[in-house]
């Protein structure tokens, strides 16, 4: 598993590209990995036969354990693939084999559902206390795998806390490979630990009794009610279970820690925008016939967020160790929906030295790449004030979460034609039809107060009804 990024140490495995006993060459893709940070493809290290497939698809394994097996030599072209076992310990003393997964009970990593939102950290739940976690006894080979070399920390982990016998579990993956799916189907049916220990009671407990005595009426080892396996997965028989996606889950822990971590505070501002509405109008068939897509109202508002920040630039920061720090350059992340599948946030680097036209180049560049799985690490990297953009749907406000560890995050809405009072040029007023919008800002009030995000407001209104924008673009 590749390291990508300083602050990654675990990837999953979504997509292998390659089945066992496929040739592979050098740099072609091999399989897709996801972290949380971004989605990306591998390409193959060396040119030979993919021998072993040691992780499944949807797997998640630290970074540095062993994926897979390739056997460059002549030997292995000509002879064929062997069979599993024998690869892995062939290929063994070639590449040192990953530290063994530490026991569940050390276990800081944690595969299950992500918490609902009911049970935040700053709203203690009260959980019944743990039943022993009961002892399971060496997982034995069924047919002819062996699942001390093949079952990967996932399932490892989820036999172990459950007290499964591997063997009595039928694998649907690669050669019989008992994959996650497996071991959760066999939770779900209500699957029985394998041992249960009972508990003996000690001289100085109360139950303490003399050697060889048992209470009248009570069975010679008492039962052990079972602990509670997790919530329930589903509420009924026509419920449909969907597992989180590994860019799914990702998202719930990092909305999670957001909420957890940063003093969310939400302020809302009306915006006029016929002067961009205007453009839009006049040179958007123009726009399209040279670039290739529409101008929309996005790269307009992302040009005037970063003339603002510029005159407010503690809203274009972070807050560090009891200090908030200021970033200068201006980082912009821009929220992209993949095709319902989840969220990313590319970020449009140096926003500051671009125009208009080139903000709505950059902008269309990193959602394409954000749809097509084609980012790299710094394209969702140092980001410092993100913008997303709900209002092709429609919306009226939007509340969103901040990304951290940035101070604020706007919300672009709905745009509609409104009546609106305007100021004739000998000072009367009058009625008008207008394109009319909402704004909406979270920001985190350990690092501004409201005083500041409304002039910050303020600012960008102006900004939006007084450019000239024709100029601009």
């Amino acid at each position: 598993m590749p390291q990508l990024g300083e602050t990654v140490t675990e990837g999953t495995i979504t997509k292998w590209f390659k089945a066992v006993g496929d040739t592979v060459a050098r740099d072609e893709p091999l399989f897709e990995v996801s972290t949380d940070k971004v989605d990306s493809e591998v390409p193959s290290p060396a040119d030979g036969i993919l021998t072993a497939i040691l992780v499944e698809e949807g797997d998640t394994v630290d970074v540095g354990v062993t994926l897979a097996v390739i056997d460059g030599s002549a030997s292995a072209t000509s002879a064929g693939v062997a069979p599993r076992e024998e690869q892995v310990e062939v290929a063994a003393p070639a590449a040192p084999a990953a530290p063994p997964p530490p026991a569940p009970a050390a276990s800081t990593r944690t595969d299950s559902p992500v918490p609902s939102l009911k049970s935040l950290p700053d709203e203690p739940v009260a959980s019944p206390p743990a039943a022993p976690r009961p002892t399971v006894a060496p997982a034995a080979p069924s047919e002819g795998v062996d699942h001390s070399l093949v079952l990967s920390p996932v399932v490892r982990k989820l036999l172990a806390e459950h007290g499964i016998d591997a063997s009595l579990v039928r694998g649907s993956g690669l050669g019989g490979r008992i994959t996650r799916a497996d071991v959760e189907a066999v939770i779900e049916r209500g699957a029985s630990p394998l041992v249960v220990p009972s508990i003996a009671p000690t001289a100085a407990s109360p139950l303490a009794a003399p050697a060889g005595a048992v209470p009248p009426g009570a069975p010679a080892t008492a039962p052990v009610p079972r602990a509670p396996v997790g919530p329930r997965r589903s509420g009924g028989p026509r419920d449909e279970v969907i597992a989180f996606t590994n860019i799914r889950r990702r998202t719930a822990e990092h909305m999670l820690r957001s909420k957890a971590t940063s003093a969310h505070t939400l302020m809302v501002r009306e915006i006029d925008y016929e002067r961009v509405e205007q453009v839009r109008r006049t040179h958007g068939d123009r726009f399209r016939a040279e670039e290739g897509f529409s101008l929309t109202y996005l790269p307009f508002v992302t040009l005037a967020v970063v003339e603002a920040l510029v005159d407010f630039p503690h809203l274009n920061a972070s807050v560090g160790e009891d200090a908030l720090i200021v970033h200068h350059d201006i980082n912009v992340g821009i929220a992209v929906d993949l095709d319902n599948e989840g969220l990313i946030v590319p970020v449009v680097h140096q926003a500051e030295e671009l125009n208009l036209r080139g903000m709505a180049r950059r902008i269309r560049d990193v959602a394409d790449r954000a749809r097509t799985k084609s980012l790299s690490l710094d394209d969702i990297s140092d980001g410092t004030f993100s913008i997303t953009n709900a209002g092709p749907f429609g919306t009226f406000i939007t509340g969103a979460i901040i990304n951290q560890p940035q101070v604020a995050i706007l919300s672009t809405d709905g745009v509609t034609r409104k009546p609106v009072v305007v100021e004739l040029p000998d000072g009367t007023e009058s009625i008008g039809i207008h394109s009319i919008g909402l704004v909406a800002m979270n920001f985190d009030h350990r690092a501004v107060d409201g005083a500041y995000v409304a002039r910050f407001l303020a600012r960008l209104a102006a900004i939006l009804d007084d450019r000239d924008w024709t100029s601009e673009l």
